[in-house]
């Protein structure tokens, strides 16, 4: 089976040191020789995983390439893609892919280890969030260390709020819009060629085939309007 192997490492730092990405890369190797896999391609993000994967310029031209060629994706691990069940679930739409932790599983195990990995991940934003407050309840008590952490915390969200950082948001933004709208334009072509002339017509063809818009909900006509604006579309 030709398969597209998928890596991310959390930071550029990480990417750079191999740290993370060498134990993927092995993991990969391990199942590529007993599972008869056989990488033709591979491709890389240094993101945080709190970044959504459409908004994940490596993740897109691997998944371009999967849905062009009719590969299957590979990760080392679920949460290479995603901690969210919602991103797990939309993925699975797109393309076939396997885990290389665990080859064998199918979409409905994996759907149950990506409610598992979100569950880790809440459990993981509790558990910030309370050493956050102990440590600002040790600094308001005076204690010097504790007042430093929290200073250059809040050093770094300040640093990080910068018109650069909205400037890379926005274009995070519109690139994730971009690729849905390019998942979706065979559907509305599709509906179009039915015949349907007005947007409440087509909102219902592609809520009857089960297309979802990009929060996974069902169209609205001004919801087709918007995508078929976007894609130069017309009745």
């Amino acid at each position: 089976m030709n398969v597209v192997a998928y890596y991310r490492v959390s930071t550029k730092a990480q990417g750079k040191s191999g740290l993370g990405l060498e134990a993927q890369k092995e993991y990969i190797r391990i199942a590529q020789a007993s599972a008869d896999w056989q990488v033709v391609a591979t491709f890389e993000d240094h993101l945080s995983g709190t970044i959504a994967p459409l908004d994940r310029k490596g993740l897109r031209a691997a998944l371009e390439l999967c849905r062009k060629e009719g590969y299957t994706l590979v990760v080392a691990k679920l949460d290479r893609l995603s901690r969210d069940v919602a991103d797990i679930a939309q993925l699975m739409k797109v393309v076939d892919f396997k885990v290389a932790t665990m080859p064998a599983a199918d979409k409905f195990q994996l759907h149950i280890y990506a409610a598992l990995a979100e569950q880790e991940r809440d459990f993981i934003s509790v558990r910030t969030k309370d050493a956050l407050a102990r440590l600002k309840a040790r600094a308001e008590e005076g204690n010097a260390d504790a007042a430093e952490k929290v200073a250059n915390r809040n050093d770094k969200l300040v640093r990080g709020r910068t018109a650069d950082s909205r400037l890379k948001a926005q274009e995070a933004i519109s690139n994730r819009v971009s690729a849905f709208h390019a998942t979706v334009e065979p559907h509305i072509q599709a509906c179009l060629y039915k015949g349907l002339v007005t947007l409440q017509s087509i909102a219902d063809c592609l809520n009857k085939t089960h297309v979802k818009t990009s929060r996974g909900g069902e169209w609205s006509p001004i919801q087709v309007s918007r995508a078929m604006v976007a894609l130069n579309l017309s009745f």
